[in-house]
């Protein structure tokens, strides 16, 4: 190896991870898109990634509330003192107040869950709308940030 030559080899590694990637847009116009602009767009992505499977998961757990609310209307007509409940894969016979307390800490589970995937959700969008700005203002309408 000549003297040097492993840091010139840095050098050059070093200078193409800093140089810019010049994009031609669809308009003609020649635009910049450097190393920070490039990781934006790639935190943009997997931010849009998780609201999804946010809404997913807000889904599933309202799903779950409307079940469980469902399962404490037909507990209150049922006319058993002793009920079915599911633990796993299994039923179990048990009295039907604790069956209307194990209901009831559920649904309370499921509505501070619902709480927390809001407040993540709206996180979310808020770093979506900053990230959104900052490249809206540098690509104008060269770049596609918005649904389909």
């Amino acid at each position: 190896m000549r003297p040097g030559s492993f840091f010139s080899a840095e050098v050059s590694e070093a200078r193409r991870r800093r140089e810019s990637v010049v994009e031609i847009l669809g308009d003609g116009v020649e635009t910049e898109v450097t190393w920070e602009d490039q990781q934006n767009i790639n935190l943009f992505g997997r931010l849009n990634n998780k609201f999804h499977e946010l809404e997913d998961e807000i889904k599933a757990t309202k799903d779950m509330a409307e079940n469980l609310e469902d399962a404490s209307n037909e507990l209150i007509l049922a006319d058993e003192e002793e009920m079915r409940y599911q633990v796993g894969e299994v039923f179990r016979h048990m009295p039907k107040e604790e069956v209307e307390e194990r209901l009831e800490t559920l649904k309370e589970e499921n509505t501070q869950e619902l709480e927390k995937l809001y407040k993540e959700k709206d996180s979310v969008l808020g770093k979506m709308a900053d990230l959104k700005k900052i490249l809206y203002g540098k690509f104008n309408d060269s770049i596609n940030l918005e649904e389909a």
